[in-house]
This record gives C-alpha cells, sequence and structure tokens, in this order.
C-alpha cells in the first residue's frame, strides 16, 4: 500500500483492533495514528475529515477494511462491533459511579484533579473491570495526598486490592500540579492520554493538555479541548473550606518526609518493583505503579500486525 494517508488509516484500524474497538469515521480522523511519528521531521499537519472518508472508499484501503453500522474495523473482525456497544453501555454505568465517586474525593487535602485512563475512559471497560484512576495532587505533598485518598478508598471498600477488582479504583498513578507531563512518551501512552476522562480539576487539566502537546508527534489531529466534559465537577464553597481544613492538619513537612521515607521503603521492597519489564517510579514528581505494563505488547502485536499487511 504506497498511499500515506491509507497507511495511516490502516495503522489505526490496527491498533484499536488490539482493544477490540473498531472506529467510526469520525473516530479514524480523531485518533489517526502517523506510521512515521518515530521520524525526527515529519510533517505535523493534520487531515481533514473529508479526506478520511475519501480514502475509506478506496479499494486498496477496503481489502482490510470493512464497516458495519457505521464502525470500521479489519476484516472478519465484525463482531466487535456488538462488544464495543455493550461496553459503552457497561462504561456509561460505571462512569456514573465514579462520579459519585469523585464528588467526595474532590474533599480530601491536596487533591487537584482526578481524571480517568485506560479502558473505561474509551467507554470500553468490560463489567469485570476495574476503574483506573490518575490523581493529581498538590506539590510538594504527594506522599501525604496519595496516602489520604488510599485510605479513603480504602476505608470506603472502593479500592482495588487483591481479588476484589470489579468497580474498584485503581491508584496507579499519581502527579502534582507541576509535574502534568507524561514520563513514558510512546504510542501506548499517546492513546492512554488522548483519551483521558477528567472528573474534577477542570484548570488542572487543561495545564495536562498542554503540558502533554507531544502526542500531536504521534496523532496530528490531537487538539486541546475549548468546552470542558459535562461530567467535570466543580469546587464548592463547602469543599473548598474543607479541604483547606485538611490541608492546614496535615501541612508539616515531617509528615511528608516520613510517608516518603516509609512508602518508598515498601515500594523499593516489592518484589514486583523489580521483575522484568516493570514500570514503577517513586519520587517527588510521580508515583507510577505498573508492574506489568501493557504497552510493549500492545505496541508489539500492532508492528507485526502492521507489517504483514503491509508487506
Amino acid at each position: 500500500m504506497s498511499d500515506k494517508l491509507n497507511k495511516n488509516i490502516l495503522a489505526t484500524v490496527i491498533y484499536y483492533d488490539g482493544f477490540n474497538y473498531p472506529l467510526t469515521a469520525f473516530e479514524i480522523w480523531k485518533y489517526l495514528i502517523r506510521t512515521d511519528y518515530y521520524a525526527p521531521k515529519n510533517d505535523k499537519a493534520g487531515t481533514s475529515l473529508s479526506e478520511i472518508f475519501e480514502h475509506l472508499q478506496d479499494k486498496s484501503l477496503n481489502k482490510y477494511v470493512e464497516h458495519l453500522n457505521g464502525f470500521y474495523f479489519l476484516k472478519g473482525r465484525k463482531e466487535i462491533v456488538v462488544a464495543r456497544i455493550a461496553n459503552n453501555k457497561i462504561s456509561t454505568g460505571k462512569i456514573k459511579k465514579l462520579q459519585r465517586i469523585a464528588w467526595w474525593l474532590r474533599f480530601l487535602p491536596f487533591v487537584r484533579m482526578i481524571g480517568i485512563t485506560g479502558a473505561l475512559a474509551m467507554k470500553n471497560a468490560r463489567a469485570s473491570s476495574d476503574w483506573d484512576l490518575l490523581v493529581a495532587l498538590k506539590y510538594g505533598k504527594i506522599w501525604t495526598g496519595r496516602t489520604i485518598v488510599t485510605g479513603a478508598l480504602h476505608f470506603f471498600k472502593k479500592r482495588r486490592h487483591g481479588k476484589k477488582v470489579s468497580d474498584r479504583v485503581c491508584l496507579n498513578f499519581f502527579v502534582t500540579d507541576q509535574s502534568l507531563e507524561v514520563i513514558t512518551k510512546d504510542l501506548f501512552s499517546a492513546n492512554e492520554y488522548m483519551f483521558f476522562f477528567p472528573l474534577y480539576g477542570s484548570d488542572v487539566y487543561t495545564k495536562f493538555q498542554i503540558k502533554n502537546k507531544w502526542i500531536r508527534n504521534m496523532k496530528p489531529n490531537y487538539a486541546l479541548g475549548d468546552i470542558m466534559p459535562p461530567k467535570t465537577l466543580s469546587d464548592s464553597f463547602f469543599s473548598k473550606q474543607l479541604r483547606k481544613i485538611g490541608e492546614f492538619i496535615f501541612a508539616p513537612n515531617w509528615i511528608e518526609n516520613i510517608l516518603k521515607k516509609v512508602e518508598k521503603k515498601r515500594i523499593m521492597n516489592n518484589p514486583k518493583t523489580h521483575q522484568e519489564g516493570s514500570m514503577v517510579y517513586a519520587n517527588d514528581d510521580a508515583l507510577v505503579f505498573l508492574p506489568n505494563p501493557h504497552g510493549p505488547a500492545v505496541f508489539e502485536k500492532f508492528k507485526e500486525k502492521v507489517e504483514q499487511l503491509n508487506g
């Protein structure tokens, strides 16, 4: 396949096939992947939606891609259309539940932003799925803030641990309001944080988008949201005051220093931290807990399929 845009469209369909996620024409345009994103001087100009529609009719592309009910997918994979529709309904229910949890999480000290990542952000979660959250905390209080958020969710039996997974919060990513740029800048992360869905903290979310403009290198149609998602919570007078009281109580630096020492030691003594392929960061800017990251495996499957179909 020689046409550059056809290659990009096919690569996009292939990549999301790895998530069992068929795409509408609009979504192909919005999430379009550059097959030459690794090139040092690639053309970052976007592609129009009309161009996507035109190329989706191309016979050379139709050898690999078919469509059903407005969704495009690899040939022979029409079953994922039914799965996506079902998962969308499941995800809508999960987001409503998570929104109620975010409502009271905003009262906790040092919390500045709460957002959904992973399959739930894509509205592709299954009934057994957990809820992946990214939490931004006040700079200088990441260890204290993490302990408070984790403790509160555990107390209310909403934290994922052990075999308690379904409809539980997975706290695998904490950053601060001054360290919002994602550490890993790869295709998987570009997809993950393009779908990032804020539940609370609109101002910090806007800064998050600006800090992660590198996504455009891989997804040229990535753009900052002019309109905040309707489910984004705002602060009330009561939430501001209660959070302020909590932050006064936990303000002493000795609390942060003790928690940092204790938690960092526990993290470093955890065998999962040192297992092959583990992605665990624990510093004053970010706390990332991904002992079995999906990114490398997803990318390898994607690369193999692209080479197979373009060979």
